[in-house]
C-alpha cells in the first residue's frame, strides 16, 4: 500500500508550506502528523486524507480528519499546483525561479528510484549531497546564467555527522526565499529487512548487522526532517515502477515522461553499439555496395532506400520488425522504462541498415512515439572508402 501525504506545515518561522487547494493527486496519499505551530501535533490544515476506496489501512496512528482541501484548479497541472507558494518568504513570486525538491527517508524506501524518476522528468539530481552545500548549490543554481531550474537532491544518514545540519540548512533556505518541496520516503520494519536482506547491503546505522536496530535509530534521527516534509510516501507495497509513476504524478505534470526510442544503424565491422537493447542483422539483404551506381552513395539517397526496398525479403522484414516493435513499447513502457536503443546493422552501416533504421524510426513517429535517430558509421565507412580509393 502506497500513502503519500502532501504535508501544509507551518514549521519553524519561514518554512514553505502549499498554499490551500495544493495537494497530491486524489488517490495517492493521505495526510499524516500534521506540524502547526512550531511543530505541535495535530494534522496539516486544509489537508485530508485521501485513501483509494477499499485499500486497508496501515498500522498508522490515528489521525483526526480536517478540513477537506480546495478543490484543485481546473486545467493546471498537478505539479505546478504543488508548487504554489506559501508561507514566509514564498509570496507569489519569491523564489520561484527555481524548483528544488529535497528527497530524504529511511535507508532502502526508494531514494535512489524516486531520484531517478525526478531525473527523466528533468531535474538536475544530485546524490547524497551534504546539507552546508545546500543552500550554497541552490543561490548557484538561482543565478541568471544557470543552466537548470528544476533541482532535486538527496540528503540522508549517509552524510553521518554531515546530516545533523539538514534542518538548519533548510532553514537557510527559507531566509533566502528559495522555493522547495520535501519528499520523505518510509516503509515498514519488514519491507525494509526484506529488502536489505534481498540486496545484501548493509544499513549505514547498523555498521554490526543489527538491521532492525539501525532501522529504528535512522527513524528516530530522521523524525524533525519527517516532521518538516510536505510529501511523505509509504513504499513498502509499492514496486519501482508504481513509486515511479506516483513521483511522476506529483512532479510530473499532466502527462508521465514518455518513452525515448534510440534509432541507431551501424556496422558490423565496428562493433555493437554499446548501449544497446534490441540488435537486429540485416546483412541478409541485397547489398548495394555491388552495385557501381550506389556504392558511393548512402541509405539516405532515395535510390539506395528504394533498391533495398524493392526487394520483398526487405518489405517483410520491414512489416515484421514494426510488429515487433508495436508490441513492445508498450511492455516497455508499463515497466517504467524511459529510453530504448534499437540498433540495425549490417556489414558496414552505410546502406541497408541505414534504410531500414530511417523507415523504423518513422513508423516509431508515426506511432506518437519520441525518436532519435543515429547513423554511427555512415561517415567512418565513406573515408574508409576514399582512402581505398586513394591508395
Amino acid at each position: 500500500m502506497e500513502k503519500a501525504a502532501e504535508r501544509n506545515p507551518a514549521g519553524p518561522a519561514g518554512h514553505p508550506g502549499p498554499a490551500p487547494g495544493d495537494g497530491a493527486p486524489a488517490g495517492a496519499g493521505e495526510a499524516r502528523d500534521g506540524v502547526a505551530g512550531g511543530g505541535q501535533g495535530g494534522p496539516a490544515p486544509g489537508v485530508a486524507p485521501a485513501v483509494a476506496p477499499g485499500e486497508p489501512q496501515a498500522a498508522m496512528p490515528a489521525v483526526p480528519q480536517a478540513a477537506a482541501p480546495a478543490a484543485p484548479q481546473p486545467g493546471v497541472p498537478v505539479a505546478a499546483q504543488a508548487a504554489a507558494p506559501a508561507g514566509k518568504g514564498q509570496e507569489a513570486g519569491a523564489g520561484r525561479d527555481l524548483q528544488l525538491v529535497v528527497v530524504t527517508g529511511l535507508s532502502g524506501a526508494g531514494k535512489t528510484q524516486a531520484i531517478h524518476a525526478l531525473e527523466d522528468l528533468g531535474f538536475f539530481c544530485v546524490d547524497n549531497l551534504p546539507p552546508a552545500l545546500l543552500a550554497p548549490f541552490a543561490a548557484l543554481c538561482r543565478q541568471p546564467d544557470s543552466p537548470v531550474r528544476r533541482v532535486a537532491v538527496v540528503m540522508d544518514v549517509r552524510g553521518g555527522d554531515w546530516f545533523d545540519q539538514a534542518v538548519e540548512a533548510l532553514q537557510e533556505l527559507d531566509q533566502a526565499g528559495v522555493f522547495y518541496r520535501i519528499v520523505f520516503l518510509e516503509a515498514s520494519d519488514e519491507a525494509l529487512v526484506k529488502r536489505f536482506k534481498e540486496t545484501r547491503r548493509r544499513h549505514p546505522l547498523a555498521p554490526q548487522g543489527r538491521l532492525l536496530e539501525g532501522i529504528r535509530a535512522e527513524r528516530q534521527r530522521l523524525g524533525a526532517l519527517r516532521g518538516r516534509a510536505h510529501v511523505i510516501l509509504d513504499t513498502s507495497e509499492l514496486s519501482p515502477r508504481q513509486l515511479r509513476e506516483r513521483i511522476a504524478q506529483l512532479w510530473g505534470g499532466p502527462e508521465t515522461p514518455r518513452l525515448i526510442a534510440h534509432v541507431v544503424s551501424f556496422g558490423f565491422r565496428y562493433g555493437l553499439p554499446a548501449d544497446a537493447d534490441l540488435v537486429f542483422d540485416v546483412r541478409f539483404l541485397p547489398n548495394p555496395h555491388y552495385v557501381p551506381d550506389l556504392q558511393p552513395m548512402t541509405g539516405l539517397d532515395d535510390r539506395v532506400r528504394d533498391y533495398v526496398l524493392r526487394w520483398p525479403s526487405a518489405r517483410r522484414l520491414l512489416e515484421q520488425l514494426q510488429d515487433l516493435l508495436d508490441f513492445l513499447l508498450p511492455q516497455y513502457i508499463n515497466e517504467g522504462k524511459t529510453q530504448l536503443t534499437v540498433a540495425v546493422g549490417c556489414t558496414g552501416g552505410q546502406h541497408r541498415s541505414v534504410v531500414i533504421a530511417e523507415a523504423l524510426a518513422a513508423h516509431l513517429r508515426n506511432q506518437g512515439h519520441r525518436v532519435l535517430v543515429e547513423h554511427r558509421d555512415v561517415e567512418r565507412s565513406l573515408a574508409e572508402r576514399a582512402q581505398g580509393k586513394r591508395g
